[in-house]
């Protein structure tokens, strides 16, 4: 997927460019809310003396028409996906009109084996205006009545309602507050909550190694950014392939 001619599309848009990084590779994001289908068991009907369940403290929080309507059932247990991060990565972009101003991206995010992505997150910052957007990515298949939840480190969380989905997957956007920026340069994690279909908490950690050189850094070059993206596919398709091919041979022992 070309992530020029996304640009391209999107900056004229206002808000839309904000669609540009996490849409380089979440083309088939929804991936993750299967595995985490296939992996939640069944639940279990709740007796009928059981007291309705709360929400767990690590959950973003339900409207309050979702919490009286939520039937008192047992909470699921807390999702996890094993993920693999592409590097934070900086790079400007201006639209095709002849006043456009420069935009500047610095995102990263994180990927299945088979090379799915399933969370992005993108700081956009457009050229002469004072505010600026932290925008997470997240598989469709979410429950949108809940939004988001971020969390770096141990600092204070914060929720935002999902603003867009598209079919590479539901945004939420964060003003990038001073304290926000320091906490990200300086910190160790950045946690993305959501509540996937099944109810379940998801927790998606984006590490911040390197978020500091990157986006106090210049742009990487559009290219060398492409052929990062390029390289990083090839090797997850091998590790997807040898991770078959082993399964295969497991399936194929004689017992």
């Amino acid at each position: 997927m070309d992530f020029r001619k996304l640009a391209a599309q999107a900056l004229p848009r206002g808000r839309g460019f904000a669609t540009l990084l996490t849409a380089t590779a979440l083309t088939a994001a929804s991936i993750v809310a299967a595995n985490a289908q296939a992996q939640q068991p069944a639940p279990k009907a709740a007796p009928k003396t059981a007291p309705k369940a709360a929400a767990p403290k690590g959950a973003p929080k339900a409207p309050a028409q979702a919490q009286q309507q939520a039937p008192a059932a047992q909470q699921p247990a807390e999702q996890q996906v094993q993920l693999i991060y592409g590097p934070w990565t900086k790079f400007c972009l201006k639209g095709q009109d002849a006043n456009a101003k420069q935009v500047c991206f610095t995102g990263k995010d994180g990927r299945i084996e088979s090379g799915q992505t399933v969370i992005a997150a993108v700081i956009i910052e457009p050229e002469g205006e004072p505010k600026k957007v932290l925008r997470v990515t997240l598989p469709l298949g979410m429950q949108l009545g809940y939004g988001t939840r971020i969390i770096v480190d141990s600092n204070a969380p914060a929720q935002s309602p999902y603003v867009i989905c598209f079919a590479n997957g539901c945004m939420s956007d964060y003003e990038v507050t001073p304290e926000l920026l320091a906490n990200l340069k300086k910190g160790q994690n950045l946690v993305v909550q959501a509540i996937n279909s099944n109810g379940a908490p998801l927790t998606l950690p984006l590490p911040l190694a390197e978020f500091a050189k990157a986006y106090d850094g210049p742009p990487t070059d559009p290219k060398v950014f492409e052929e990062n993206q390029k390289k990083l596919q090839e090797e997850l398709q091998k590790r997807a392939a040898e991770a078959r091919q082993k399964l295969e041979s497991q399936s194929a022992a004689p017992k």
